[in-house]
């Protein structure tokens, strides 16, 4: 029943604390599931402590259990171990700290524990945590590489040594953790954001050598997951070796299979790149080399054309042509001319046959009158009358003496 207290009436401490003891202990013997985050085992006593993590959630809380129960686990029972204990939860009011005693301890078995892993898998891919089109492109030449690492571990080693041996300028940001154990997980996830926070990381590295499926769970952790999701610089995970596949590498933007390829993988090869420039750089000159022995092939086949190489040549030809044309006109020419010619003589000879000037030329006269008209007959003409007599090369004036018609005709003359 609920204490009844009033500011009047409160309740000491012990009183509280007893009652809270007796709610706890009327809850019973529980399983629980966690994570042994540490172990304490004190000289003399036949009590062994640890202390159990939630495996999701920051929570903790002490167990203890007897010497026998934890020396007969088998396998024995480490840091970082997933276990499934039936325990009953104390409150001691003493000190006013609950407790676990556990009466069981039962190992996580490699089959159950991959299966968990992999539930843990389906759901988060459920939400879309691993979307390929989440996934970041690492940048070709970071100036700064973050590094989450153990410290003075081989994988520190790896990726330091291999980075700056392909490209010794690098630089590198390390931020250390622990790599194996309860607390694992939270320092990682703590690096991590601290170098996603820092201006000049461009990418991210969390590297670890090989181990046991125990040993890599802390890079399965749910919340180490999600906070690699909402980070916004690329990460490479580089946990373990190639058969090894904590959930941190369907996260990650980039999986490398061993802490040297993440070294490969941030920043490119200056040995390799530099014979890659040197490639290029050949292809570029030979393919400029080529077009211009093309252009240039171009050019001696234009200017070994006879228009190019001599160009009087098309205007000397032209010349002749109208040379030719000319003369071919003058020639057609003189030939109309001749032609003309011959008729217009042809034409002054046939006039000059019909012409009276040449009946004139053969001796014949025309007898005109005073007033200029012919006289074609003796009757129109007068004794004494002047008359003129027009000749071939000229005309005669007159005067009429007689006339005399002629035979068959009456004849009149006159004296003159």
């Amino acid at each position: 029943m609920a204490m009844e207290t009033s500011l009047e009436s409160p309740a000491p401490v012990r009183q509280v604390a007893n009652a809270i003891a007796g709610w706890v202990d009327r809850l019973g013997a529980v399983w629980v599931e966690g994570q042994v985050a540490q172990v304490s085992r004190r000289p003399g006593m036949n009590t062994v402590f640890l202390t159990l993590r939630d495996a999701v959630a920051d929570i903790s809380i002490p167990v203890t259990c007897s010497r026998t129960l934890f020396d007969g686990l088998n396998p024995p029972l480490v840091e970082g171990a997933s276990v499934v204990l039936h325990a009953k939860p104390s409150y001691y009011a003493n000190r006013g700290t609950l407790s676990l005693y556990a009466r069981e301890i039962r190992m996580v078995g490699l089959g159950e524990l991959l299966a968990r892993l992999e539930r843990r898998r389906q759901l988060l891919a459920a939400e879309g945590l691993f979307a390929a089109e989440l996934k970041r492109p690492l940048p070709f030449l970071p100036g700064t590489v973050g590094l989450v690492t153990a410290p003075n571990s081989a994988a520190e080693r790896d990726v330091l040594e291999n980075a700056r041996r392909r490209w010794p300028a690098v630089a590198f940001e390390v931020a250390y953790a622990a790599m194996q154990g309860p607390r694992s997980a939270s320092e990682v996830i703590e690096a991590v954001e601290r170098l996603d926070r820092h201006p000049g990381v461009e990418v991210i590295v969390v590297a670890r050598g090989g181990g046991s499926v125990e040993d890599l769970l802390p890079f399965s952790d749910e919340a180490l997951i999600r906070a690699v999701h909402k980070i916004r610089t690329p990460l490479v995970s580089a946990i373990g070796h190639e058969p090894d596949s904590p959930l941190l590498d369907l996260v990650a933007d980039v999986r490398a299979s061993t802490p040297t390829d993440a070294a490969k993988l941030v920043v490119p090869d200056v040995g390799e790149e530099l014979r890659l420039l040197a490639r290029a750089r050949d292809r570029a000159r030979g393919a400029l080399a080529g077009w211009l022995a093309r252009e240039q092939a171009g050019l001696d086949a234009l200017r070994s054309r006879p228009a190019l190489a001599d160009p009087r040549t098309l205007i000397d030809a032209r010349r002749d042509e109208v040379d030719l044309l000319r003369d071919r006109a003058r020639r057609c020419l003189g030939h109309a001319l001749d032609r003309a010619a011959d008729d217009v003589g042809h034409q002054h000879a046939r006039a000059r046959a019909l012409s009276p000037l040449a009946t004139l030329q053969r001796g014949y006269a025309v007898l005109q009158d005073a007033e200029g008209h012919v006289v074609t007959s003796v009757a129109g003409v007068a004794a004494k009358q002047k008359v003129s007599v027009r000749v071939a090369d000229g005309r005669i004036h007159a005067t009429t003496t007689r006339t005399e018609p002629l035979e068959g005709q009456s004849e009149d003359s006159t004296d003159g």
